[in-house]
């Protein structure tokens, strides 16, 4: 049986940490780890993992989770801003911005597939406001044989950044 896995790493700074040395240890961050999570999820006829990695240089102000997921009417699943659908025995990614059309990124069949893209907030804690920057990159593969080290084991098949 075939299974899906999403890995999902988000790397999260507020305007205090942008010196050279932040930013120099954020980018040696690995952008994929072993494989943490089992599949606890059935989606599109397929098992699902759904394995999410933090940092320790992140602002937590999202005490519930980060990640957003959402079922849509069709079947097919929104993981923040990203799309999974099955279409025409095709598993499909694509990159949703509100009010856009979706961006088909790749069929997740034919090997993984590296997503990214960055995006800041205002965050409102306490009396303050202040801007919470973010990274979120999202590793995704349909597989046959699941291994927790999948994403160690290669580099992507295909690097997408989402535009700005």
């Amino acid at each position: 049986m075939s299974t899906l896995i999403f890995q999902v790493l988000i790397k999260q700074w507020n305007k205090g940490q942008e010196s050279s040395m932040d930013v120099a240890a954020r980018a040696a961050m690995p952008d994929r780890y072993s494989i943490t999570s089992k599949p606890e999820y059935f989606i599109l006829n397929k098992a699902c993992i759904v394995d999410q990695h933090g940092d320790d240089l992140a602002t937590n102000v999202y005490p519930d989770g980060r990640l957003k997921t959402f079922i849509m009417p069709d079947g097919s699943v929104k993981l923040d801003r990203f799309l999974i659908s099955y279409n025409d025995d095709v598993d499909v990614l694509a990159y949703c911005v509100k009010d856009q059309r979706p961006v088909i990124i790749a069929d997740l069949n034919q090997g993984w597939i590296q997503s990214r893209y960055s995006w800041r907030y205002a965050v409102e804690q306490g009396d303050q406001f202040y801007w919470l920057y973010e990274e979120f990159i999202l590793n995704a593969v349909c597989v046959q044989k699941f291994e927790i080290d999948y994403f160690l084991r290669s580099s992507p098949r295909l690097n997408f950044e989402a535009p700005v």
